[in-house]
């Protein structure tokens, strides 16, 4: 028993001294938040940490209502959101002694995707409200084959869920009274969308363009049906000719300062930026090439 304990009590004081597993306080970053900008942010901690060794920078998704909770709670030290903050939330925040302060890091574009088999290819929005409502219940109805329309939407936590009912779903008018459908299916996160879309030809789902894939096909968009249908490419959401298209915020308590400013610094540097265009979002600063 003795020769247990020994053995684990020097395990853990090599443990404590190795410095390579140790990171003080001021040396680590917690971010938290977005799914649909999960893998974004951990391209970027991946490759800051390689430039910068000492640094250790942790993310988790969970839903940008999530991030900006844990950031107003101090669990973390940064939230990654695909919305801007509600004002409720500033105000519960500066209850707390908490000043959100809002960076803006990249573009995305929501794609609307269906099986690679399902004979439609184009929706306006309206054609989209009515689906997601549960006003349109058959692909039949919108050109497609006789059979019952499978909702799929992110949770009511996720930035992307809000973006879609104000942008789409009410079309930009906060006096609508517009839900989605009792219906739908609310799955965890875009990758769990994805995967559902891939083996259910009669599903119809939506989430940043980053998790296209083979298995997906993005509809092309139009605003209504006098207007063209496009594709959630990096150039139309460029133009903002892609209908609908968003920005991708980072959140920090007050101005950011320390490694937190050094971080954001690096996002927002041309290195930075270009992961952004890397892993299929839209870049807010032009990438030095």
């Amino acid at each position: 028993m003795l020769r247990r304990f020994l053995l684990i009590t020097n395990i853990l004081i090599c443990f404590v001294l190795l410095p390579d597993f140790v990171f003080a306080a001021g040396d680590s970053i917690q971010i938290k938040g977005s799914d649909t900008m999960v893998n974004l942010a951990q391209a970027w901690a991946e490759a800051y940490m390689e430039k910068n060794p000492k640094r250790f920078v942790a993310v988790t998704g969970g839903g940008s209502g999530t991030g900006i909770a844990s950031l107003i709670s101090g669990t973390c030290d940064m939230a990654m959101s695909s919305r801007t903050v509600k004002e409720k939330e500033i105000s519960l925040a500066r209850s707390k002694g908490v000043i959100p302060y809002e960076i803006k890091v990249a573009l995305d574009g929501l794609a609307v995707v269906v099986h690679p088999k399902n004979p439609v290819s184009k929706l306006t929005l309206d054609q989209l409200s009515d689906i997601f409502t549960g006003k349109i219940t058959n692909w039949k109805d919108i050109g497609g084959n006789d059979a019952r329309i499978v909702i799929l939407s992110r949770e009511v936590n996720s930035g992307t869920h809000i973006y879609f009912k104000e942008h789409v779903l009410r079309r930009k008018n906060e006096n609508s009274p517009a839900e989605f459908s009792p219906e739908a299916l609310l799955l965890p996160s875009s990758q769990a969308i994805a995967d559902e879309i891939a083996q259910n030809p009669n599903a119809i789902g939506y989430y940043g363009m980053g998790y296209l894939g083979p298995k997906q096909k993005a509809l092309t968009i139009a605003e209504d049906g006098t207007s063209q249908f496009l594709a959630p490419t990096l150039q139309n959401v460029i133009s903002g000719k892609y209908p609908i298209s968003r920005p991708l915020f980072l959140y920090t308590n007050g101005e950011p300062n320390g490694i937190i400013k050094e971080f954001i610094d690096f996002v927002l540097s041309s290195e930075g930026q270009k992961i952004v265009e890397e892993t299929d979002f839209v870049p807010i600063l032009p990438i030095k090439k």
